[in-house]
């Protein structure tokens, strides 16, 4: 005998009966976790709504629309990035900070056509999110072109010496104002803060030649300034002694003229009195020159022709009045 015939029914729903009760759970609970975010301290919050900017928020605590409806984007506006160039850090918290190719980007021709290896730093911040995010595809790698142009700019119109000497405050001046107007012409949404330049060098081949020379400038810009030292010493000084010595002659000069004008009233006087009476003038004025010469005259013996006796002119008298 044939055995029993099977007759299959409908498919048994019961056991998805309990994905009545999971769905909805888990669609509420994505709901809930997407409905909020944190925009960090440093930082804001840039809110895209299918995939249009919607609003920029400050930090805190933010509600959104879930399941994807609206985005956020999160910039660090207050912390300050930079790039390097020529050069790259181990740590970095930018992804456009470090260069790909660095051993040609710090390669450079200076304007007397010489080479150097010319490293720097620009330091910027995100000034406006919403520029920064969709004026420009890649602002970061933008801003790196712009830099690297920049910088080539600068050290083509400048001597080797400059650019590795003393031009470097020059270079880092000029290279970030012209940076500053760049990126507000391409409207990237950023300021720069600092463009720094860290090391310059001459290639590696011509690097102990190019030490030579600079201890050489170096050892004469020295022996200037010790010349100049021992210049504002002994000139100074000499200066001082010329200075007295002109003032000491002044001095004696305006001495002897005085003495001079007063021999000349003193004559003048003399001769007003000699005029008024020749005689008592005359006498006196021999009686005043014996006066002054007699006591230089202690050890000297005059003769006198009409005696035979020689007449001593004794200390003792002369200084006690003629005895």
């Amino acid at each position: 005998m044939p055995g029993p015939i099977l007759v299959r029914g409908g498919p048994d729903w019961s056991r998805f009966r309990i994905l009545r009760v999971v769905i909805p759970v888990l669609l509420l609970l994505i709901g809930i976790f997407t409905t909020y975010y944190t925009v960090p301290s440093d930082s804001v919050g840039v809110v895209l709504r299918f995939g249009r900017y919607s609003a920029t928020k400050d930090p805190g605590l933010h509600f959104k629309v879930p399941f994807g409806v609206d985005e956020v984007w999160t910039l660090p506006v207050k912390r300050q990035l930079k790039l390097e160039f020529g050069f790259g850090s181990r740590e970095y918290n930018n992804e456009d900070q470090v260069p790909e190719e660095p051993e040609v980007e710090k390669s450079m021709v200076t304007g007397d056509l010489s080479a150097a290896l010319v490293e720097w730093v620009v330091q910027y911040r995100v000034s406006d999110p919403r520029l920064y995010l969709f004026h420009v595809r890649f602002p970061g790698q933008t801003l790196r072109d712009l830099s690297e142009a920049v910088m080539r700019e600068v050290v083509g119109d400048r001597t080797v010496d400059e650019v590795i000497t003393v031009g470097r405050q020059d270079i880092e001046t000029v290279a970030a104002a012209r940076l500053s107007e760049l990126t507000q012409a391409y409207q990237l949404g950023v300021t720069i803060d600092q463009l720094q330049l860290k090391n310059v060098n001459p290639p590696g081949p011509v690097q102990n030649s190019f030490n030579a020379v600079n201890k050489a400038q170096q050892d004469r810009e020295s022996m200037i300034n010790v010349a100049n030292g021992d210049y504002n010493k002994v000139v100074p000084r000499a200066e001082g002694q010329a200075e007295q010595k002109l003032s000491e002659a002044e001095g004696y000069r305006q001495k002897r003229v005085n003495e001079a004008l007063g021999d000349v009233a003193a004559f003048r006087a003399m001769l007003a009195e000699y005029v008024k009476a020749p005689a008592v003038t005359r006498k006196r004025l021999y009686l005043e020159t014996m006066r002054d010469v007699l006591p230089a005259l202690a050890d000297t013996w005059i003769v006198d022709a009409s005696v035979t006796q020689l007449l001593p002119m004794v200390k003792s008298a002369a200084a006690g009045g003629g005895k």
